[in-house]
């Protein structure tokens, strides 16, 4: 499916689902626990992007009060509204993550949880490159994604058809140090949807920091 196409049918996916998305979905912890060492890292005021915010609940929610400035972005206009009913406070934007630029940002922060897993394996590595061109030297990254070894295939969901990528944790782990991360933390969490249209998973969890050229990154966000 052509790069287009392929973008409006997601985002008409995500559109039909809506706010079923987290009733399917109730109890985050993975995502919480993520974002909490994120922030544990970063100062008041520190600029944080999150990728394919959805409704905003609880990520977008929990980063801006936690004093962040967050930027949101993702290509459901029906998911931006609920985010924006939710987090009136964040800059919300209509932007597919494969335009982001360099001049998107800088961040000190980006999470990207199960947004990613949306895009076929060939534009990942391009995606966490322009991620780690958008975060300072040293900048974070938490990522998420659901363990299988499977490559832009479709499959139905809460209702509507999506096209889901997977990575084995191995592999996801070479993917995100080659575009220039050092993995600090991984963790894996067998998790059960609460609606019977959705299926059982292993969500992997990275956190990240993002290198310099020709040095190791240091903190420089950091408390």
């Amino acid at each position: 499916m052509a790069g287009d196409a392929r973008r409006a049918a997601q985002a008409a996916a995500f559109d039909r689902i809506g706010d079923r998305y987290d009733e399917a979905f109730p109890h985050k912890d993975g995502q919480v626990a993520a974002a909490r060492w994120l922030v544990s890292r970063l100062t008041p005021g520190s600029r944080v992007l999150d990728v394919g915010c959805g409704t905003g609940m609880p990520t977008l929610r929990d980063l801006v009060d936690a004093g962040m400035q967050v930027t949101g972005i993702d290509i459901s206009p029906v998911m931006l509204n609920l985010a924006r009913r939710n987090v009136p406070e964040a800059d919300l934007r209509l932007l597919d993550v494969t335009q982001i630029t360099t001049g998107v940002g800088p961040f000190d922060g980006v999470v990207a949880f199960f947004s990613l897993l949306m895009l076929p394996r060939i534009h990942i590595p391009f995606v966490l490159r322009a991620l780690h061109d958008t975060l300072r030297p040293g900048g974070l990254l938490a990522l998420a994604m659901v363990e299988a070894d499977v490559d832009d295939v479709s499959i139905p969901f809460l209702g509507a058809e999506l096209r889901v990528t997977g990575y084995p944790r191995d592999r996801l782990r070479e993917v995100v140090t080659a575009a220039g991360f050092s993995i600090v933390e991984e963790h894996a969490l067998e998790y059960d949807p609460a609606s019977p249209g959705a299926a059982p998973e292993t969500q992997l969890f990275v956190m990240a920091v993002a290198e310099a050229p020709g040095r190791r990154a240091g903190g420089s966000t950091a408390k």
